[in-house]
């Protein structure tokens, strides 16, 4: 059965409408300029818990005072 010249091209465009939202979605999140936003916020966000501040706070210290020692010594 032959299908209607209208329909057939009324799909195609559907499709390709589709197809065009589909690559703008990829391509957003695909943007490495959002990726790397999206992974310094982790981060940062990591940092800003308690525990994981003090501990590296802590850390540090001890670090800083060892260095201190051994440069004194």
């Amino acid at each position: 059965m032959a299908r209607d010249p209208d329909i057939i091209q009324r799909e195609i465009e559907q499709a390709r409408d589709a197809l065009a939202a589909t690559l703008d979605s990829l391509g957003e999140r695909a943007n490495p300029q959002k990726l790397v936003d999206t992974g310094k916020a982790g981060i940062l966000a990591t940092l800003n818990e308690p525990k994981v501040k003090y501990t590296l706070i802590a850390v540090g210290a001890v670090v800083g005072f060892a260095l201190l020692r051994k440069l004194f010594r």
